[in-house]
């Protein structure tokens, strides 16, 4: 039975691994990648392998955690030191480690969290981050938001209830799981509010050089002080390691980062909600995980909350129909 599921674990991964060389590859798909749409596409379904990933690997979760970025980090740094990408103000370098080091602690918290609750669930509650976004914009920076962040807020928070039970609200009864899911979208807003208009001053590259490896020394010495294993891996939680930093951090957030020079924020922001819908597709097929019928529909709720928090709203201005950006 063992070696069965070790054989499964092992084409999956060496088909994800695949299907991104191919991606990727030169030539006839070039022309494919410049585009966008197909780009923003790839990086979705890049990212959507993360949870699986993980739960596949066997390996301590901040460990995982720290390879997945390192490993992306290594593949990077090469060519950012041959391209002279490394150029960096004072405090554009404090801002990227210091994001990075909330960026590994996000990773690390909800790589537990896969470990405790299903993947589909697990990616659901991490991508509430708009919403701590808004609050603390609106709590500490005094920034309004539009009506409809609100209205999308409430709408989550009801997907919220649902998903977890009123009933375990009431009693103060809350999963593990959930909460760190929670805590890792907290933390991802935080890291999205430190690193905000930074690309502005610096290129992408460099940017991702100093975060990653910020986060990568962050996760390394939690590592050290947990005294976790770093090498005495199987082969199948090598390749799943392997794929987590080259899928889903390097070519997804790559891929990413290629379509927001190109398409509205607003638009993408939207769209990467997609990857919880295609993670709990990979979840069910290749885990084989089940959710229960309020998971379900709270999960649904949730996910129309936070793209209603997206939505800007048109407004009158001289006769002439304009827009709002949410805050």
């Amino acid at each position: 039975m063992y070696f069965a599921t070790e054989q499964l674990n092992l084409s999956v991964i060496r088909n994800s691994i695949l299907l991104l060389v191919h991606l990727l590859k030169f030539g006839r798909y070039t022309v494919f990648l410049m585009n966008p749409k197909v780009s923003l596409i790839i990086g979705i379904v890049c990212i959507s392998f993360s949870p699986i990933f993980v739960k596949l690997a066997g390996v301590p979760p901040i460990t995982s955690g720290f390879y997945r970025i390192f490993i992306a980090w290594l593949c990077l740094a090469p060519y950012c030191i041959a391209k002279g990408k490394l150029k960096i103000g004072r405090n554009e370098l404090l801002i990227a480690i210091a994001g990075g080091v909330v960026f590994g602690a996000d990773i690390a918290v909800w790589n537990i969290s896969l470990l405790k609750i299903s993947a589909t669930v697990s990616t659901l509650l991490a991508n509430l981050a708009p919403l701590w976004v808004g609050l603390m914009s609106f709590l500490l920076l005094k920034k309004r938001s539009g009506v409809l962040f609100w209205i999308g807020t409430a709408v989550s928070i009801a997907g919220m209830v649902v998903l977890v039970g009123y009933q375990n609200i009431l009693a103060l009864k809350f999963n593990t799981g959930i909460l760190l899911a929670l805590l890792a979208s907290f933390l991802y807003a935080i890291y999205i509010m430190i690193t905000r208009g930074i690309l502005q001053k610096i290129s992408t590259l460099t940017f991702m050089f100093y975060n990653m490896l910020g986060a990568s020394v962050f996760m390394l010495t939690i590592c050290g002080f947990q005294h976790n294993s770093m090498i005495d891996f199987p082969i199948s939680a090598w390749l799943c390691l392997v794929g987590m930093g080259l899928i889903c951090q390097l070519a997804g957030w790559l891929t990413i980062n290629h379509s927001l020079r190109f398409l509205e924020s607003t638009k993408v922001s939207i769209a990467l909600l997609s990857q919880t819908v295609i993670a709990g597709l990979w979840a069910t097929f290749l885990l084989h995980e089940r959710l229960e019928l309020n998971e379900i529909i709270g999960s649904v709720i949730v996910l129309a909350g936070i793209a209603v928090t997206f939505l800007r709203a048109p407004i009158k201005k001289n006769h002439k129909l304009t827009f709002v950006k949410k805050g």
